[in-house]
Parts: C-alpha cells; sequence; structure tokens
C-alpha cells in the first residue's frame, strides 16, 4: 500500500461568509471541514476564517474548486502521509476546562487536586477537545449551574467528540443524549464515554434532531450560527418547559451579527445572559415555560 493521500480545497473567506462558504463546500462533495482562525491552533489567514475541505479524490476536489468564488481565493492541495492525525496531540495537554473539571488526554496521566474530576478524552477525528472558546464557554456554563444540570436528562446537539454531554454527567446529570451527523463523531462520543465510565449514561447516535420524541431539561447547541438559526423550532420542541437552553459556536459582536440573529430566531425564550471568550458567544436561554 502506497502513502495516504488527502485532496482538500482551501478558501479564505470573511467570517460572516463562513457558514455560506462551509455550506457550500458540503454541496460540493466535501467530506469534511478544518475551520482555522485567530483562535486555533493552526492559525488562519489574518481577518479571515480558512476553511480546509477534504474530498475523497482529485477529481471531485477538481469540481469543487471551479465552482467557487474567486473572492473566497480557492485552491486545491493535498495532505501526504497519515502524521497529521496525530499534529494536535503536541498542543493537547491537561488543563482545567471549568471549576474542578481537567480535561486530560489518554497519553498524558494527571493526578487530581482535592475537589477535582477528570474526563479523560480523545477528540480522534471529532471537535471538541474543550480548547476552543465555544466547548469552554459552554462548559462553564454547566458548571454555573451544576445544582439545576445535577439528576437530569441533556441533550447535546452536535456532540463531536461528546466532551459537553460527558461534562453533563460529571456534573451529575442523571442522562445524555449525544447526536451528531458525523458517523465518526457517533463513534468517538462512545468511545470517551467508555473510557470514564459512563457508557451506561449516555446514548450517541446520529439521529436527527427532529425524529427526537423525548423532552430535556438541558439542553446544549455548540454548532455554527446559520444552524442554530435553522434548527431554532426543531430545538425548541425537545426542550422541556423552562429548560436551560446554551447555544455556542456563535461569533461574538462587534465582528458579527450572529449574536442577534440568533437570538431573532429563539425570540420565545428567555435571554439570561450573553457569556464571551475572544471572538465567540455563548446565548444562555430559557425555555418558555408553556408548551413551545
Amino acid at each position: 500500500m502506497g502513502t495516504p493521500r488527502f485532496p482538500i480545497i482551501i478558501v479564505d473567506v470573511p467570517e460572516d461568509e463562513a457558514d455560506l462558504a462551509s455550506a457550500q463546500l458540503f454541496e460540493l462533495g466535501a467530506q469534511g471541514i478544518e475551520v482555522r482562525d485567530a483562535t486555533t491552533l493552526e492559525r488562519g489567514k489574518a481577518g479571515c476564517q480558512t476553511l480546509v475541505a477534504s474530498f475523497d479524490d482529485d477529481a471531485s476536489a477538481s469540481a469543487a474548486l471551479d465552482s467557487l468564488p474567486a473572492a473566497w481565493s480557492p485552491r486545491q492541495d493535498a495532505i501526504v502521509g497519515d502524521a497529521w492525525r496525530d499534529e494536535y496531540k503536541k498542543y493537547f495537554h491537561p488543563f482545567v476546562l471549568c471549576k474542578d473539571l481537567v480535561v486530560r488526554p489518554p497519553w498524558e496521566a494527571y493526578a487530581p487536586k482535592e475537589g477535582e474530576q477528570v474526563l479523560t478524552l480523545e477528540p480522534g477525528r471529532a471537535f471538541g477537545t474543550g480548547l476552543h472558546e465555544t466547548t469552554s464557554l459552554v462548559a462553564g456554563v454547566l458548571a454555573e449551574h451544576s445544582r439545576e444540570v445535577s439528576g437530569k436528562q441533556v441533550l447535546d446537539v452536535g456532540t463531536g467528540s461528546g466532551i459537553l454531554a460527558l461534562v453533563a454527567l460529571l456534573l451529575g446529570a442523571e442522562r445524555a443524549r449525544a447526536i451528531d451527523v458525523d458517523p465518526d463523531a457517533v463513534s468517538v462520543a462512545r468511545e470517551n464515554a467508555a473510557a470514564n465510565g459512563l457508557e451506561g449514561r449516555l446514548v450517541a447516535d446520529g439521529a436527527p434532531l427532529g425524529a427526537l420524541t423525548e423532552r430535556y431539561a438541558i439542553v446544549v447547541a455548540n454548532i455554527e450560527a446559520g444552524v442554530l438559526e435553522a434548527m431554532a423550532p426543531e430545538l425548541a420542541s425537545r426542550a422541556e418547559p423552562g429548560a436551560l437552553v446554551v447555544l455556542s459556536g456563535i461569533l461574538a459582536p462587534p465582528a458579527s451579527d450572529q449574536v442577534k440573529c440568533v437570538l431573532v430566531a429563539y425570540a420565545r425564550f428567555e435571554h439570561i445572559e450573553t457569556k464571551t471568550s475572544g471572538e465567540w458567544a455563548a446565548l444562555v436561554l430559557r425555555a418558555p415555560r408553556g408548551r413551545p
């Protein structure tokens, strides 16, 4: 077998066009998209978000390249070899994610201090080490509301590595449902649950949000703003009356009006507060007390 080769398309887009660009790349056949900006380990172009889209083969990548706007500076390249899969390990060491909760990769030992809990996490091919602001913002909100989380049923939409569902379980949630459209993410979330002895309290699968029938007291979703807007009716129907709802993956003002747009989509929810870190925001909402 020869050296692995992974065709990619790279584009540099204004932050307010990143959702549109991602959607277009997926429509053109992208199998996955890495986002690089000023907050990520691998930096994007200054003032932009750099999207790196992977494709099955050179032909599909070339066809996509021809369909992309020149303003995005699209270019085709390839990643040769598979050492890149472990590149992130150089940056991923034990760290405090939120109050009294430490995340550690499985390849590093950590001796917890008194009162600390440790979450062993292998992100693999899924988003969510906890190092990104969008993840840490939601984890921090869950920790602040730990009394409310305790004993509750939690829904994590777009779970990635499963980190937020697992944080909720460590904070005392009774059970968590974690869903993601990416089969790799579902597998990684299940593996992380097992690594922490939480597999009996986590259900992770690829069920569409609209196919769920249960309602949840705690709902978290760390996804792009445009997706959060589109899923608002379905997400509202899955939240119990008065549920705590935390939404992230939203660019903070003044760089973007995404916070305003998401709040409009969830206008029936009470806006408790907006948390920010770097260029990102998380919205803390309360579901309507009546029927959605």
